[in-house]
């Protein structure tokens, strides 16, 4: 048991989904998982630990943003042993040719700052994905047919930003999409010899406006979870 996180020792599976919503954490057990069995639900903030096709995982919400990612990420790996951690949740898309519910894996995550920000001072961090993880992603996406887009994308510190210049230095330099998440996550994983990857359904788009409406996003990215689940495993 840790701060924010209730479950006893040997709860929390070696391999955790780390959606940001807890009420997507719940939908994804309950619909992918054997035995789904709740582990956490400190501040609301649920767990579920079950089996994918024999393979125990753990899928615990993080909350929306670095900072609280951050502390869910540290605790699982520090105390929990995670080894492997996708983030699964909803982005923004940036670029034309990246179509809403389309699922983009997330090579690089770029940041303007992240709460690892002061430990790398002036140095420019560039947080990358798990070459394993991401090579069996798109293996699995390709499988299934989901059009899927390989890539970097940009990790905001902000909801409601207010800088149109960058946004369209983003789209300039490639940037497939936006979230709150990974940058800090692949960080943290980098920094303790972990595994990690995210996988990213999008909800809504830059450009054109065009969104899926709140309760399309709880419950209609099948594709993105089980595309995360056949990496972990593979």
């Amino acid at each position: 048991m840790t701060v924010h996180i209730g479950a006893k020792p040997g709860q929390i599976a070696e391999t955790v989904l780390m959606p940001g919503d807890p009420h997507r954490a719940k939908w994804a057990a309950q619909t992918f998982l054997e035995g789904a069995e709740l582990v956490n639900e400190v501040r609301g903030m649920l767990g579920f630990t079950g089996t994918y096709k024999g393979n125990r995982v753990t899928i615990q919400g993080s909350g929306m943003g670095m900072p609280s990612l951050s502390i869910y990420a540290n605790e699982l790996i520090r105390d929990y042993n995670a080894q492997t951690l996708i983030r699964i949740g909803s982005c923004g898309g940036m670029q034309p040719h990246v179509g809403i519910r389309d699922v983009i894996v997330a090579m690089t995550a770029s940041t303007i700052t992240s709460p690892s920000s002061g430990i790398f001072r002036e140095l420019n961090y560039a947080p990358c994905a798990d070459y394993g993880l991401l090579a069996a992603a798109v293996k699995a996406a390709e499988a299934r047919g989901t059009k899927t887009h390989v890539g970097g994308i940009y990790s905001s510190d902000v909801f409601y930003a207010e800088r149109p210049d960058l946004d369209e230095q983003m789209v300039r330099h490639g940037i497939l999409g936006v979230e709150m998440e990974a940058a800090e996550l692949y960080t943290l994983a980098a920094r303790h010899g972990r595994r990690a990857l995210a996988v990213l359904t999008v909800s809504d788009h830059l450009q054109t406006g065009e969104a899926l409406p709140s309760e399309d996003r709880e419950k209609t990215f099948g594709d993105m979870v089980e595309i995360a689940l056949e990496a972990a495993f593979a």
